[in-house]
């Protein structure tokens, strides 16, 4: 039963949701409202490219509600710089045969010990065109990826950031 609050408690809430080399500011809109519908509030945006700034008009339409979440957003120079903020990061990748996987639904109860142990995790998410680099899904210290049933490669990033970000929630809403 979910409890019926408006607005939860969050024990995962601060952790930074971090997307790599966005591209459209739609999704990065589009992220910042499913992170507001989830209870998390920290975006980081690592070398973006120009269109995708938390300012753009079409990133803060597709925010709804959440635009205090784009104003917040904090721009990184390289991943490297913000791996070093956390203990542990998650790497999200389409890719097959990446050692470590997990699903986004053993993701959360994951995340939930880690926190209650005193740790700080983020979640790493690709841009667009080609998601993360080998290099950045190794710096991570495991990868998650949804499983599809379809032929597709992918899904578009803030849906991906969506189910992830879901997953985690209904972790945090058993516990």
């Amino acid at each position: 039963m979910l409890p019926s609050a408006r607005r939860l408690a969050h024990p995962l809430a601060e952790f930074p949701v971090v997307l790599v080399r966005p591209r459209y500011p739609e999704n990065v809109g589009a992220v910042a409202r499913a992170m507001r519908v989830t209870g998390f509030e920290n975006l980081v945006l690592v070398a973006p490219h120009p269109m995708a700034a938390p300012t753009h008009e079409q990133a803060r339409k597709m925010a709804v509600g959440s635009t205090d979440l784009l104003e917040g957003a904090r721009v990184a120079a390289s991943l490297e710089d913000v791996l070093r903020e956390v203990d542990l990061c998650v790497a999200t990748s389409a890719r097959r045969g990446v050692s470590g996987n997990v699903s986004p639904r053993e993701l959360g109860p994951w995340m939930l010990r880690e926190a209650a142990e005193g740790k700080r995790v983020a979640l790493v998410f690709g841009g667009e065109r080609t998601g993360l680099r080998k290099a950045e899904v190794e710096a991570c210290t495991l990868a998650c990826r949804i499983p599809m049933v379809g032929n597709e490669p992918s899904l578009n990033l803030s849906q991906a950031v969506m189910v992830v970000l879901y997953e985690i929630l209904v972790a945090t809403l058993a516990s």
